[in-house]
């Protein structure tokens, strides 16, 4: 007997689409030749590259040349730090938030010891930054701005269109980690005012291991690796055809069904928190309204969310404690710590992410199951009982 499975971690990871799947296969073994080979076989697999490449940019609002794939978000979010801090001649500012993914946050903690300086702004409770805290942060010698367009962890959406205006204003580079966004929210560069983001396929139903970075034309970075000319010596390496070619088919998908995904998406988005707040003693994290369309990311006080976890999956709902890379850590999420919850009821949170597949069928499921699972668990625990 199968057993049954709800899957809400889609802020983790997603599944592949059938669509995505069966435009990838022939590039195994059918159509196998090196893009960068002259041959009719090598010509056939360019055209399938240029062709995601194409299908990217129109879901960015951007021009072809200026999307270069890479192995994911991490690598993207890598490539323009590092990249743009290395084409400087000295030492300079960069300006981020206290609760950037790690791939960001360790990034710029590197480039301190580098010799750089960083300002890491702080949140309010809802987890955004003030533009105005951005401007006030620039210096004479600012050459970056990183500032997620939607955490991670707790969903909410940043106000990047306004800080991409004063970067622009600035002349200051600006980039967002759009890795939960795109597929969610449309987004277009040239309107938001962004010279650089980062995206990850296996975000929006697209394979592992291969991701995007849109760089404005004209911006300078310094790749990290040498010895190729492919992605314009960008990124060089014999590119992954599959993954590029599942790249762009999920993107072209999960692009055009926003308009109307994103209304059901929302309608099981606020039905999922409405139920959890009946429960005593639950708080929501994150905005309670500007926040992605498919994150719920809630407080049970008094017990640790690792319990909740474990007895989610014991019923067959799988969630999340929130970044799948920071898995394992004892420590609370930065994120939680920087919007100020106490070490506590940082430790009892919870991230249920919806996407493709979910129905109404497994909230009511997850609804019952949930508050007798934080019954069971308060009833073993001190500090519930101890409460004033």
């Amino acid at each position: 007997m199968t057993k049954k499975l709800i899957y809400m971690d889609h802020g983790a990871t997603t599944p592949v689409r059938e669509e995505v799947l069966k435009a990838m296969l022939p590039y195994f073994n059918e159509y196998y030749g090196n893009p960068s080979s002259l041959h009719a076989p090598g010509r056939e697999v360019r055209r399938a590259v240029e062709e995601a490449r194409q299908k990217t940019a129109a879901a960015l609002g951007a021009k072809p040349e200026e999307i270069y794939f890479t192995s994911g978000g991490t690598e993207s979010n890598n490539l323009v730090l590092y990249g743009s801090a290395e084409k400087r001649a000295s030492a300079g500012h960069i300006i981020t938030t206290g609760i950037e993914h790690h791939a960001v946050f360790d990034v710029c903690q590197d480039l301190e010891k580098r010799g750089h300086r960083v300002t890491y702004l702080p949140v309010d409770r809802y987890g955004r930054v003030s533009p105005a805290d951005v401007e006030k942060a620039i210096t004479s010698d600012t050459f970056l701005i990183s500032i997620m367009a939607a955490n991670n962890e707790i969903g909410t959406l940043q106000p990047v269109s306004e800080i991409g205006l004063i970067a622009k204003s600035k002349g200051i580079l600006f980039h967002t980690d759009a890795v939960q966004v795109v597929g969610q929210l449309p987004l277009d560069v040239n309107d938001l005012n962004i010279d650089a983001l980062s995206l990850s396929a296996h975000k929006f139903n697209g394979p592992k291991g291969v991701g995007a970075l849109y760089i404005r034309r004209g911006t300078k970075i310094t790749p990290l690796y040498r010895g190729g000319g492919q992605e314009r010596k960008l990124r060089p390496g014999t590119e992954n055809v599959p993954g590029i070619v599942g790249l762009g088919k999920a993107v072209e998908l999960s692009v055009a069904e926003i308009p109307t995904k994103r209304a059901a998406t929302e309608k099981l988005r606020d039905r999922l928190i409405a139920g959890l707040l009946k429960i005593d003693d639950v708080i929501l994290n994150g905005h309670p309204e500007e926040r992605l369309p498919g994150n719920i990311n809630v407080s049970f006080r008094h017990i640790e969310g690792e319990s909740v976890l474990l007895s989610l999956d014991l019923e067959g709902i799988a969630a999340s404690s929130g970044s799948a890379c920071s898995s394992g850590s004892l420590e609370p999420s930065h994120v939680l710590k920087a919007i100020g919850l106490d070490h506590p009821t940082a430790h009892g949170s919870v991230r249920f992410t919806l996407g493709l597949g979910n129905s109404d069928a497994d909230l009511d499921y997850t609804l019952e199951k949930i508050p007798l699972i934080v019954e069971r668990l308060r009833n073993i625990s001190p500090t519930y009982h101890s409460r004033q």
